[in-house]
Protein backbone atom coordinates (compact mmCIF):
# COMPACT_ATOMS: atom_id res chain seq x y z
CA UNK A 1 0.00 0.00 0.00
CA UNK A 2 1.26 3.52 -0.71
CA UNK A 3 0.97 6.62 1.53
CA UNK A 4 1.18 10.03 -0.05
CA UNK A 5 3.10 12.79 1.66
CA UNK A 6 3.45 16.30 1.34
CA UNK A 7 7.02 17.03 1.74
CA UNK A 8 6.62 20.59 2.25
CA UNK A 9 4.49 20.92 5.23
CA UNK A 10 7.14 19.26 7.35
CA UNK A 11 7.85 22.43 10.05
CA UNK A 12 6.81 22.03 13.31
CA UNK A 13 3.64 23.12 14.48
CA UNK A 14 2.13 22.21 10.97
CA UNK A 15 -0.80 19.60 10.52
CA UNK A 16 -1.52 17.84 7.36
CA UNK A 17 -2.92 14.55 5.78
CA UNK A 18 -0.92 11.38 4.36
CA UNK A 19 -3.24 9.89 1.81
CA UNK A 20 -3.61 6.22 0.71
CA UNK A 21 -3.22 5.17 -3.29
CA UNK A 22 -7.07 6.03 -3.44
CA UNK A 23 -6.69 9.85 -2.19
CA UNK A 24 -8.55 8.97 1.58
CA UNK A 25 -7.12 10.25 4.53
CA UNK A 26 -5.47 7.81 5.86
CA UNK A 27 -3.06 9.65 9.04
CA UNK A 28 -2.66 13.23 10.05
CA UNK A 29 0.77 14.20 11.34
CA UNK A 30 0.16 16.72 13.81
CA UNK A 31 3.34 18.82 14.97
CA UNK A 32 3.12 20.02 18.47
CA UNK A 33 4.32 23.93 18.41
CA UNK A 34 5.86 25.66 21.59
CA UNK A 35 7.79 22.44 22.95
CA UNK A 36 11.06 22.17 23.87
CA UNK A 37 12.31 19.09 21.89
CA UNK A 38 10.57 18.69 18.20
CA UNK A 39 7.31 16.45 19.01
CA UNK A 40 4.80 14.77 16.00
CA UNK A 41 2.11 13.02 16.96
CA UNK A 42 0.66 10.40 14.10
CA UNK A 43 -2.78 9.81 13.61
CA UNK A 44 -5.72 7.96 12.69
CA UNK A 45 -8.47 9.55 10.65
CA UNK A 46 -10.97 9.45 14.08
CA UNK A 47 -8.12 11.63 16.19
CA UNK A 48 -6.67 8.62 17.87
CA UNK A 49 -2.66 8.67 18.20
CA UNK A 50 -1.14 5.90 16.70
CA UNK A 51 2.54 6.97 17.33
CA UNK A 52 4.19 9.83 18.74
CA UNK A 53 7.57 10.67 17.40
CA UNK A 54 9.60 13.12 19.71
CA UNK A 55 13.43 13.74 19.30
CA UNK A 56 15.40 12.50 21.86
CA UNK A 57 17.02 15.79 24.48
CA UNK A 58 20.83 15.49 26.08
CA UNK A 59 21.38 11.79 23.98
CA UNK A 60 25.05 11.96 22.59
CA UNK A 61 24.14 11.03 19.08
CA UNK A 62 21.14 12.66 17.29
CA UNK A 63 18.10 10.30 17.75
CA UNK A 64 14.92 10.32 17.93
CA UNK A 65 11.80 8.20 19.99
CA UNK A 66 8.60 6.47 18.53
CA UNK A 67 6.10 6.08 21.19
CA UNK A 68 3.06 4.32 21.39
CA UNK A 69 0.56 4.33 23.79
CA UNK A 70 3.14 6.55 25.73
CA UNK A 71 5.54 3.82 25.98
CA UNK A 72 8.90 3.57 24.05
CA UNK A 73 8.44 1.83 20.68
CA UNK A 74 11.76 2.38 18.96
CA UNK A 75 14.74 4.69 18.53
CA UNK A 76 15.75 6.25 15.82
CA UNK A 77 19.73 6.88 15.13
CA UNK A 78 22.27 7.20 12.40
CA UNK A 79 24.36 4.45 12.31
CA UNK A 80 27.33 4.84 13.57
CA UNK A 81 30.01 2.68 11.59
CA UNK A 82 28.86 3.46 8.23
CA UNK A 83 30.62 4.32 5.24
CA UNK A 84 27.32 5.75 3.75
CA UNK A 85 26.18 8.97 5.66
CA UNK A 86 22.87 8.05 4.44
CA UNK A 87 22.03 4.82 6.76
CA UNK A 88 20.17 5.03 9.89
CA UNK A 89 19.12 2.21 12.70
CA UNK A 90 15.81 1.63 14.26
CA UNK A 91 16.35 -0.22 17.38
CA UNK A 92 12.59 -1.52 18.62
CA UNK A 93 12.03 -1.82 22.02
CA UNK A 94 12.49 -5.92 21.46
CA UNK A 95 15.95 -5.52 20.16
CA UNK A 96 14.81 -6.19 16.91
CA UNK A 97 16.76 -3.77 14.30
CA UNK A 98 15.39 -2.21 11.04
CA UNK A 99 17.93 -0.74 8.28
CA UNK A 100 17.14 2.50 6.82
CA UNK A 101 19.85 3.08 3.94
CA UNK A 102 19.73 5.00 0.78
CA UNK A 103 19.48 8.45 -0.20
CA UNK A 104 17.56 10.12 2.29
CA UNK A 105 17.52 14.01 1.43
CA UNK A 106 16.42 12.52 -2.24
CA UNK A 107 13.50 10.85 -0.54
CA UNK A 108 14.86 7.61 -2.28
CA UNK A 109 15.99 4.94 0.42
CA UNK A 110 14.26 1.06 1.67
CA UNK A 111 13.38 0.32 5.26
CA UNK A 112 14.76 -3.74 5.77
CA UNK A 113 14.62 -6.29 8.55
CA UNK A 114 16.99 -8.32 8.35
CA UNK A 115 17.72 -7.57 4.41
CA UNK A 116 14.00 -8.08 3.81
CA UNK A 117 12.24 -5.14 2.38
CA UNK A 118 9.19 -3.64 4.40
CA UNK A 119 9.19 -0.08 3.15
CA UNK A 120 10.25 1.33 -0.42
CA UNK A 121 10.17 5.64 0.10
CA UNK A 122 10.47 7.72 -3.35
CA UNK A 123 9.28 10.67 -5.33
CA UNK A 124 9.67 8.55 -8.61
CA UNK A 125 5.97 7.90 -8.75
CA UNK A 126 5.43 11.34 -8.25
CA UNK A 127 5.21 14.37 -10.87
CA UNK A 128 4.27 16.79 -8.06
CA UNK A 129 7.68 18.08 -6.88
CA UNK A 130 7.76 18.43 -2.51
CA UNK A 131 6.03 14.59 -2.41
CA UNK A 132 6.96 11.50 -2.16
CA UNK A 133 5.44 8.15 -1.33
CA UNK A 134 5.99 5.35 1.78
CA UNK A 135 5.31 2.24 -0.28
CA UNK A 136 4.61 -0.08 2.47
CA UNK A 137 5.20 -3.56 1.36
CA UNK A 138 4.71 -6.51 3.32
CA UNK A 139 1.05 -6.53 4.34
CA UNK A 140 1.98 -7.47 7.78
CA UNK A 141 3.99 -4.20 8.47
CA UNK A 142 3.01 -1.84 10.82
CA UNK A 143 2.05 0.82 8.38
CA UNK A 144 2.20 3.84 10.77
CA UNK A 145 5.92 2.65 12.32
CA UNK A 146 6.84 3.07 8.65
CA UNK A 147 5.50 6.31 7.73
CA UNK A 148 7.03 7.71 11.41
CA UNK A 149 10.55 5.78 10.57
CA UNK A 150 10.70 7.95 6.89
CA UNK A 151 9.53 10.81 9.10
CA UNK A 152 12.29 10.45 11.91
CA UNK A 153 14.96 9.79 9.16
CA UNK A 154 14.15 12.94 6.72
CA UNK A 155 13.97 15.21 9.83
CA UNK A 156 17.11 14.18 11.27
CA UNK A 157 18.78 13.96 8.14
CA UNK A 158 18.26 17.43 7.08
CA UNK A 159 18.67 18.84 10.80
CA UNK A 160 22.27 17.21 9.93
CA UNK A 161 22.22 18.83 6.70
CA UNK A 162 21.99 22.60 8.56
CA UNK A 163 24.67 22.37 11.52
Amino acid sequence: MKYLVRDKILAIGDDYWIEDEQGRHAFLVDGKALRLRDTLELKDPDGRVLVTLRQKMFSLRDAMTIERDERPLATVRRKRLSLLRNHYRVTLVDGTGLDVSGRILDREFVVEYEGELLAHISRQWFHVRETYAVNVVREDADAALQIAVAVCVIRMAERERED
